[in-house]
């Protein structure tokens, strides 16, 4: 039973991020996926809804189950909540000009720890004298909901490889990227071109993309159709992790080539040339037709192109 609570007069206004959680919890019938897509804590969703029931003196989603389902008045808001939102996405489309050097504007990308130990290095030197206002940052994201977040804005770009993004998602290649493993520096057995037989029977410290929609996931299971499972002695869910862990034991890691050539120098790592045949991922950048016009978006774009395509 929802106890609708009387209304004030602060508590009747609403702005456009509570339609969205509306319109989210719509399409998902669930607080915790919602707070997913929308990258919200559930505490701060439940008081986003909890200001939608006072605002519309209706407890708009109740629990079926495990699902929360929509109440007559909630299914009667849709139309006019997503024409709202709709008219709201035409109005971004009369795009603003950009200027990177006045900008003061926050990009926000969906990539692995390879990808961002790669770029940010190089992407922060080229803001620092191109586009010193601008702020990046990196979040993390189910990868389930990626193409939500890129239509919705709340990621401007996705980099690596992810085949599963395809409705509404456009792609341009950047680089080609191949693996090979690292180890400790002295490692007792291993040198820079192990046989197959003395790399396979090595203890091995695998980095798991299950569930991250990241074409990485080819290369694991490759990995562990060449090695036993028995020499399989941890699974990381970073790079980074498992190339420390390389550092500090006698385990191999295998990472992405750009990755292991950084932190050979940096932690003096020993690069090892795997014996199996690893298969090359493309990387590429993905965005939203949405934000395919839009000024900032293909500023980033490009500067992303001229700083990190080997493909010009």
């Amino acid at each position: 039973m929802h106890t609708i609570p009387q209304k004030s007069e602060s508590d009747l206004e609403l702005d456009l991020h509570h339609l969205q959680v509306f319109d989210v919890l719509l399409t998902e019938h669930s607080l915790t996926k919602a707070a997913r897509v929308l990258n919200l804590s559930q505490p701060a969703l439940s008081k986003t809804l909890a200001r939608l029931r006072l605002y519309f003196g209706d407890p708009l989603f109740v629990r079926v189950g495990l699902r929360m389902e929509p109440t007559p008045k909630a299914l009667e808001l849709s139309e006019p909540v997503r024409s709202i939102l709709k008219n709201f996405r035409a109005l971004r489309s009369e795009y603003a000009s950009f200027d990177p050097k006045m900008s003061t504007r926050k990009f926000s990308f969906f990539l692995v720890d390879a990808g961002a130990i790669k770029i940010f290095p190089a992407l922060l030197n080229y803001l620092a004298a191109e586009a010193p206002g601008i702020c990046v940052q990196s979040i993390p994201c189910d990868a389930q909901h990626l193409d939500l977040w890129l239509e919705s804005g709340l990621v401007d770009l996705a980099i690596g490889s992810f085949p599963s993004l395809t409705m509404g998602i456009r792609r341009v290649p950047l680089w080609t990227e191949s693996y090979v493993s690292v180890t400790r520096r002295d490692h007792p057995r291993i040198g820079s071109h192990p046989s197959k037989a003395d790399f396979i029977a090595e203890k091995h410290a695998l980095v798991s993309a299950l569930g991250t929609g990241h074409e990485h996931l080819a290369v694991e299971r490759l990995i562990e159709s060449q090695v036993p499972s028995r020499n399989i002695v941890c699974r990381v869910p970073v790079f980074t992790s498992a190339a420390l862990i390389a550092k500090h034991s006698d385990v191999i890691a295998t990472v992405p080539r750009s990755l292991a050539v950084a932190m050979c120098r940096d932690l003096d790592l020993q690069l090892v040339e795997p014996p199996i045949e690893l298969p090359r991922l493309e990387i590429a950048q993905y965005w939203h037709d949405r934000c395919h016009l839009e000024p900032g978006n293909q500023w980033l774009r490009n500067t992303f192109r001229k700083l990190f395509s080997t493909r010009c």
